[in-house]
């Protein structure tokens, strides 16, 4: 693709968005990587919740699903297809991933409901918050002209809807009111895919005599 290895490998380091949303990411599961971590405390449970919201809520249902969209809606216009399949497939587990941590996240607080508290609670809206804002920083620095179906403010929309839902489904009261721009991934997300990889076609390709090592 003609792009520069070591610059590619750097932007987290010199673009302030990516630095800036990849010391927040390090920092969602920190404490409970801790060898030290219990959660057999009231500060435990309640640092095991913020964890779990962290991981599941923030990272696989927020930060992942912007990334789905963005390489997906090239896929429709049959551009990129290859990897475009490949994150159909990834969409559908990471769907699944979510739901359990969803799940996981309301049963801790059905069994444990002293863990919920008013405080709590607004911390992990302000968390949530947070990670809205860092994720439509990155959104408009990786598309600061727009594509034709896609551009900063689209995302925005999107970021902000999907993080409504992951509060509702928590118990949280949604912040933005935002509508879906991309109403096709919730089709996508339905999509029942039963193909199995290994035995699908070859549509794309070059032959070898048409490839050289430059």
């Amino acid at each position: 693709l003609g792009l520069d290895e070591g610059e590619i490998f750097n932007m987290y380091r010199e673009i302030p968005s990516i630095a800036a949303k990849d010391e927040f990411e390090m920092e969602l599961t920190a404490e409970i990587l801790d060898p030290d971590f219990t959660c057999e405390t009231f500060e435990g449970g309640q640092t095991l919740l913020k964890n779990l919201i962290g991981f599941y809520l923030i990272m696989e249902g927020i930060f992942f699903y912007s990334g789905f969209v963005m390489v997906l809606s090239f896929h429709r216009r049959n551009l990129m297809t290859g990897i475009g399949e490949q994150f159909q497939y990834i969409l559908r587990d990471e769907t699944i991933h979510l739901n359990f941590g969803l799940d996981l996240i309301n049963g801790i607080k059905a069994e444990n409901p002293e863990l919920w508290t008013e405080d709590f609670q607004e911390q992990m809206i302000a968390r949530i918050r947070k990670s809205v804002e860092l994720e439509i920083n990155y959104a408009q620095d990786c598309l600061p002209n727009g594509v034709m179906g896609l551009n900063g403010d689209l995302f925005t929309d999107y970021v902000q809807y999907i993080a409504d839902r992951r509060l509702e489904r928590i118990g949280l009261p949604a912040q933005y009111g935002s509508s879906n721009p991309f109403p096709w991934m919730s089709e996508t997300m339905d999509l029942s895919k039963e193909k199995n990889f290994f035995e699908t076609r070859v549509t794309e390709y070059q032959s070898g005599g048409s490839l050289t090592w430059d």
